[in-house]
This record gives C-alpha cells, structure tokens and sequence, in this order.
C-alpha cells in the first residue's frame, strides 16, 4: 500500500486543527450569544412588567369581581405591543386575572417561582413549559396605599440554538469560507516548511535514518561525543564510555559536567577544526579529532571523534619501528657498496693488506655501534633509528657521534618509544639541514641520551647554521620553519607538544653561524591527578 505524502499528511491534520478551533469558538460564541439573548429578555420582561403594573385601570380591576374580563383584553394589547410571548396577572390570592388561554381566567395558579413577587421583590427566572423555554419576570402591584394588591409576570420564549444558527448563517457561512481559505493555505505552507527542513525525508525515512545513524555510532571503533549549540551532549556512544570508563546515559547534560577536558566547546565557540590532537582525560591519554558541525554557514554543535591513545600507538610502534630500519637498511646497503668498491679497488691495485686492513676497521666500527645500542638502548625501535641516522650522516659527509654515557632502560610514564623515535628523528633531522648552506670542514652531530630516577635527558648538538636569536622562541610554532619554503614547520611543533604531554621542559641553545644546541628534560615520576605542564624555556 502506497504511503500518503508527509505534505498531505501535516495539510490535512493542521487543517483539521483549524476546524475542531473553529467548532470550539462556535460552541463558546453561541452559548455566550444565548447567554446574552437570556439576559436582554430578563431585562425586557421586567420593563413590560412594570409597565403593566402601573397601569390605573389594571389596580382597579383586581379589586372588582370578575376583573379580568376589563384587565384581560388590556393586557394583551399591551403583550402584542411589546412582543411578549405572555403576560399573567395574578391578585393576591393567586387567581390569574390575565392569560393568553381564557379557560384559565379566574382560575388558581400553582407555580413554584411566584412567591417572592407576592412579598414585594423585583426578578427573573427561567423555566420550561410545553412552548419551550421562557425567561419571566416577575413585578409586584402596589396601590396608591403603597400595598401589594397583585403580581404580573410576563414571560419571552428563549430560541433554540437551531433558530440561532438560521438567524445567524450568514455570518457563519462567510467566517467558515474565510477560515476555511486562510487555514488551507496555512497549512499547506506549514507543510511545505517542514518538508524543507527535514529535507524531503518522509517520517518512516527519518526513522530508519535515525535507526542506521545510532547503530551506525555503535559500530565504531572510535569514540565519538558530540553536542549541540548550547554545549549539551546530543551523542555518546559506547566506544567512548568505554574509552572514557564512563556508565550510563548522558544525553541532554552539559558536556563541561562530564568531560571537561575533552575541548569539545572550545571548538563550538571558534568554530576551527582541530585534526590529531592528544589530550589526557583524567589518567586516559586520547588522539582526538574535533570539528565543528555546521548548516548554512551557522554552527550548531560539534563532535569529537577519539581513539585511546594506546590501541594508536601500538600501531604507530609497528610503523615507526619497521620504518627505521629500512632507512636503516637502505642506508647500510648503499654504504656497503661503496666499502665493496673500495675493497675490489684496493686488490686489483694488488694492496691485499691494505684491502684486509679496511675489512677488519670496518666491520670492528659496525659492530662496536651495533653492540653499544642493543647493550644500552632498550629499544629496537629507537635503536634502529640512531643506526639509520649515523649511517646517513656519512652519507652526508656529517660524523654523527652517540655519547658512549648513553642509555635509556624505561621510558617516562606519560611517554613511550613512539614519542621518542618522533623527537630524536626530528630533531636530528633538523640538526643535518642546518648544513645546508654552511661550508666547514668538520661536521659533527652528537646525541646524548642519559636517565636516572628523577629525569630523563635528551641532547641533539650541532655545529651547524644556527638560529638566529629572535626566532629561539618561535621554533615550536607550528607552521614556523627556518628552512623556508622547503620546510614543513611541523617538526619541532610535534616535538613540543610531545615534551608538554611529558611535562618536561626544552631549552634551546644557539648561536648563529656557530650552531645549535637542544635539550629535553623530562620527569621519569608522575603523580596521578597533577597535570600542569612545568614552563617550557627557550
């Protein structure tokens, strides 16, 4: 069976709408209409009864035998006058003097509501008969002595709501024809606004995407948290509870109250992307992705998406590692075929001594490096990348020298072998680009890494180009590169925001045209709980 459109779906509830308002109003104005017609009719008898009441020849009939064949014929004239529906006259024995019926002249009336106007009192009542229902109004008749001699009671039927509605069906024909007009175009704009909104989707559509959007979030292997303009959590899935060791539903509360550090409204108010990021939450440390959400140019939310940093690096360690060896590799293998060359030059020179001699230095320089970092670096990864940059520094015609005081068995707490081949591959690269433009007949890079149980120290010094002294404090900025165009300004930018989630310190030393020289010191303790970043020094 073909689904009714959602247009005509909303036209013709917001139409029905309009005429279950439109019957209410009618029911209110009529009965306010019946009210007011009650009230004017009350208002009319008495005047008609005060009239009657007053007339010389009415008090002086009630006083004579068989009065009412003189007071009858006068009251009726008077009833036709004023258009009322029926005047009784009644003496103080209650013997009806006027009536519309002449078989009940001088007969007794038996109504229940007449007893106050026979003391003197001025009302209206309402009561039903076989004609309908009358409003009565009831007015006492005094004689020149000011005594009661007799009561009238003129009586004006109430119109039914049927006669009210033939009296008044032009008016209600022509307000149903404008409401009628205004409320289809009405709803059928409404209609036409809220399928825009909801961009065409019909509402089964819009379930099943609401349906394949959570299951969707659940799904994922990453953490995703997002919020409304207002900064409250509109998503959470359970990745994220996970990540976070969060339990519970915290849809709807204030993303400041349950993850404050996470810097999700940060991104709401500037509305910049934030790719890549680390952030610790508590003793969890995360890689977040944070982008503000946006319609029509206006930013109405933003969502984190995250991962645990450890499940990251994990990765990261495998990649970085098998990397470096390569580089490793590729290096030592070009290196060898220049020592083959040499040896294959040497023993057709027929200098076998000499050609022995170069095989045994060589091998003894190889394998004294290779020994000293699988004794005193802890760490393929790493070790593996110290041997690529030594060999590619010969490459280069630059003596990478690894101070013999060098060990490093564990790393700091809040830092671990990635965060270590990243600043030491880093800062040794920038180290053999400081020759770029420098002419010296020795070139030399030393690396220093030392530990003990309170600090962990990392050195790279060179004697390359330097940094001038205005630049010391802008080398970490990212994007900022004292190689110009042909650099990333990236480098030194990871470093320092590898050491501040270290809470170590760097100090940067040089001097222009002499060289550089950096150093890293960071904790090898950490308190939970205590997060401040000590002050970085230039």
């Amino acid at each position: 069976m073909k689904r009714m459109p959602i247009r005509w779906k909303i036209t013709i509830l917001s139409f029905g709408i309009v005429l279950f308002a439109i019957l209410i109003g009618g029911i209110i104005i009529i009965g306010n209409t019946i009210e007011t017609k009650e009230e004017s009719l009350g208002e009319r008898a008495l005047v008609t009864g005060r009239t009657v009441a007053n007339l010389s020849a009415l008090k002086e009939g009630l006083t004579e035998s068989e009065g009412w064949q003189r007071v009858n014929p006068m009251v009726e004239r008077i009833r036709t006058i004023n258009s009322a529906d029926y005047i009784v006259v009644l003496n103080m024995n209650r013997v009806r003097f006027s009536h519309p019926v002449d078989e009940k002249l001088g007969t007794l009336s038996s109504g229940k509501d007449e007893g106050p106007a026979f003391a003197e009192h001025s009302y209206t009542s309402k009561a039903k008969g076989e004609s309908g229902i009358a409003v009565r109004g009831f007015v006492p008749v005094m004689n020149d002595e000011h005594e009661q001699i007799g009561v009238v009671i003129v009586g004006n039927l109430l119109p039914s709501v049927q006669e009210i509605l033939l009296k008044m069906k032009n008016e209600i024909l022509f307000v149903l024809f404008l409401t009628s007009l205004f409320g289809i175009a009405g709803s059928w704009l409404l209609a036409r606004h809220l399928k825009e909104q909801t961009y065409r989707l019909e509402p089964h559509e819009i379930v099943q995407l609401l349906v394949e959007r959570t299951a969707t979030f659940q799904a994922m292997n990453e953490g995703v948290v997002a919020i409304d303009k207002q900064g409250k959590i509109t998503i959470m899935n359970e990745k994220a509870k996970t990540i976070l060791g969060l339990h519970g539903d915290y849809t709807h509360q204030w993303i400041k109250n349950v993850i404050p550090d996470i810097k999700l409204a940060e991104v709401l108010s500037s509305g910049e992307v934030a790719f890549n990021e680390e952030i610790r939450l508590g003793s969890t440390l995360i890689m977040s992705n944070r982008i503000p959400i946006r319609v029509d140019n206006d930013t109405i939310g933003a969502v984190a998406i995250f991962q645990d940093r450890t499940e990251v690096t994990k990765l990261a360690e495998e990649l970085t590692g098998v990397k470096a060896f390569v580089d490793a590799l590729r290096v030592q293998n070009h290196e060898h075929m220049n020592k083959l060359h040499t040896i294959a030059g040497l023993i057709q020179l027929d200098q076998k001594e000499e050609a022995l001699n170069f095989v045994f230095e060589t091998s003894e320089k190889q394998e004294k490096l290779s020994k000293f970092l699988v004794n005193n670096i802890k760490d393929y990864s790493l070790s593996g990348l110290l041997l690529s940059k030594v060999s590619r520094g010969k490459e280069l015609g630059i003596e990478v020298a690894i101070d013999e005081q060098s060990s490093l068995n564990e790393y700091p707490p809040l830092l671990d072998e990635h965060d270590f081949v990243i600043i030491l591959g880093n800062l040794i690269e920038n180290a053999f680009h400081s020759f770029d433009d420098v002419e010296r007949d020795q070139r030399w890079i030393d690396i220093s890494i030392t530990q003990n149980n309170q600090i962990c120290t990392l050195a790279v010094e060179d004697n390359g180009e330097g940094i001038p002294e205005d630049e010391h404090t802008k080398v970490f900025d990212k994007g900022f590169s004292t190689k110009g165009s042909k650099g990333s300004g990236i480098g030194l930018y990871l470093v320092n925001n590898i050491v501040e989630k270290g809470l170590g310190e760097i100090e940067v030393i040089s001097k222009q045209g002499e060289g550089t020289s950096i150093v890293i010191h960071i904790p090898m303790a950490y308190e939970e709980g205590v997060y401040e970043q000590t002050t970085t020094g230039y």
